[in-house]
C-alpha cells in the first residue's frame, strides 16, 4: 500500500501529536511494507503566521492531489483580536468545506484500564462502544445568512439543512450501524422546536425503512446529553447534526476520560480528512504534556479508511489498549494517589505505541 498523507499539524500541541502519529506510521509501514509519503501543509495560525490566511492555496491545492489528510489541531488565543472568518478556526470549516467531507465519524470507548479517569460510576460506562456520526457541511456553522450588528445589538446564524444532505449522511451512519454488532442507530434531534429537526426526522425515517436489520430510535438532543451520562452502554451510532454533534461527541470525552482520547475522521468528499477532536491547548504547546492517543488512534482511522489496512489499524487499537494496561499515562490520564501508574510524556507514550505496533503486526502478519 502507497499513501500520499498530507500533513496538517497546525497550531499548539498539533505538531507534536502529528509527529507521534507519523513514527507509529513509519513504524506500520517498516513491518507491513508499505509506504506513506508525507506533505507538510500549514493551516491555521501557522497559515497566518506564514501568509496572512488560515487556509493557504498552497495547502488546500496540494491536500487535494493526496489520497488522505491528517490534520493536528489548529487555534491560538493570539488571533483572537482577529474578526471570525480570519482566524485559524477559519480555515479548518473551510478546508472542511472545500474537500467536501460531510459525515464526522467520532468514536468513543470506554477503556477499562481507564475506568477510574471518568467521573461516572464504573458500571455506567462499562462496555460502552459508541461511533457518533455528525453532519459536517450543514446547519449553523454554514448557514446563510449569518451577522453580528454592532450598531443594531443583535446577531443572528440560520439552520439550514436540505433533504438530500440529510439523506446522504443517513445513509452513512445506517452503513456502519448495519455492520456493528448490536445493529442500531439513535437519531437525534431538536423536533419538538426546530422545523430542520421535523425533517431531519422525517428523512431519517424514511432511510430506515432500506435497513430493516437496524433498530432506530429518535431522541431530543437535551434528553440525550443526560443519557449519554446515565446510560451510555444504551447506544451504539447516533447520528445527528453540525451543532448538537459537535457538543455530544465533545460530551463523550467523560466515558473515555479525556478528549485526548478521542479520533476522528471525515469521510464522503474529494479527499478524507483525519483530525484528533482535542483542540490546540497552546497552554500546554512544547511542554510534552499532549496526549497523542487520540492522534495515533485519527492514524488507525486514517489505514481502515482510506488504506483498508484493517490488520494494521488493528495492530494500533491493540496497541494503545495494552500500553494503557501496563499504566502508561500522559497528564490529562494520570490519577493520582492510584498504584501501578507510570507517568510519561508526549514522546515516550509515542515510543512505547511503536514497539507495541510492531510487535503486534509482526505476530499478526507471521500469523497469517
Amino acid at each position: 500500500m502507497h499513501l500520499r498523507i498530507a500533513l496538517l499539524a497546525g497550531d499548539g500541541i498539533g505538531p507534536e501529536v502529528i509527529q507521534e502519529a507519523v513514527n507509529v506510521l513509519d513504524a506500520v509501514g517498516e513491518v507491513g511494507g508499505h509506504t506513506f509519503e508525507y506533505m507538510p501543509l500549514l493551516i491555521g495560525g501557522a497559515g497566518i503566521d506564514a501568509h496572512g490566511t488560515p487556509l493557504p492555496n498552497e495547502t488546500l491545492q496540494k491536500t487535494l492531489t493526496c489520497d488522505a489528510a491528517l490534520l493536528g489541531a489548529v487555534g491560538d488565543n493570539k488571533f483572537n483580536k482577529l474578526a471570525p472568518s480570519e482566524r485559524p478556526e477559519a480555515g479548518l470549516l473551510k478546508i472542511r468545506a472545500e474537500l467536501g467531507g460531510f459525515a464526522n465519524l467520532r468514536p468513543a470507548i470506554a477503556y477499562k484500564a481507564l475506568a477510574n479517569n471518568s467521573p461516572l460510576r464504573h458500571e455506567i460506562t462499562e462496555g460502552a462502544d459508541i461511533m457518533f456520526v455528525r453532519e459536517l457541511l450543514g446547519g449553523l456553522y454554514f448557514g446563510e445568512p449569518r451577522l453580528w450588528d454592532k450598531q443594531l445589538r443583535r446577531a443572528h446564524n440560520t439552520m439550514v439543512y436540505t433533504q438530500d444532505e440529510v439523506e446522504r449522511v443517513a445513509r452513512i451512519a445506517f452503513d456502519i450501524a448495519a455492520k456493528r454488532p448490536k445493529k442500531k442507530l439513535t437519531s437525534v434531534d431538536k423536533a419538538n422546536v426546530l422545523e430542520c429537526s421535523q425533517m431531519w426526522r422525517f428523512v431519517v425515517d424514511q432511510v430506515a425503512n432500506e435497513y430493516p436489520n437496524v433498530t432506530v430510535e429518535h431522541q431530543l438532543v437535551d434528553s440525550m446529553a443526560i443519557h449519554l451520562m446515565t446510560r451510555p452502554r444504551d447506544f451504539d451510532v447516533i447520528l445527528t447534526e453540525n451543532l448538537f454533534g459537535d457538543i455530544l461527541s465533545d460530551e463523550s470525552g467523560v466515558i473515555t476520560g479525556s478528549l485526548g482520547m478521542l479520533p476522528s475522521a471525515t469521510v464522503g468528499g474529494k479527499v478524507n480528512l483525519y483530525e484528533p477532536i482535542h483542540g490546540s491547548a497552546p497552554d500546554i504547546a512544547g511542554q510534552g504534556k499532549a496526549n497523542p492517543i487520540g492522534t495515533i488512534l485519527t492514524a488507525a482511522m486514517m489505514l481502515r479508511i482510506s488504506g483498508g489496512l484493517e490488520t494494521e489499524a488493528k495492530g494500533i487499537e491493540d496497541a494503545v489498549v495494552q500500553v494503557l494496561e501496563a499504566g502508561y499515562r500522559t497528564p490529562d490520564i494520570l490519577s493520582r494517589n492510584v498504584d501501578g501508574q507510570h507517568a510519561v510524556d508526549t514522546q515516550l507514550m509515542g515510543r512505547l505505541l511503536v514497539d507495541l505496533v510492531k510487535a503486534n503486526l509482526a505476530a499478526s502478519l507471521s500469523a497469517l
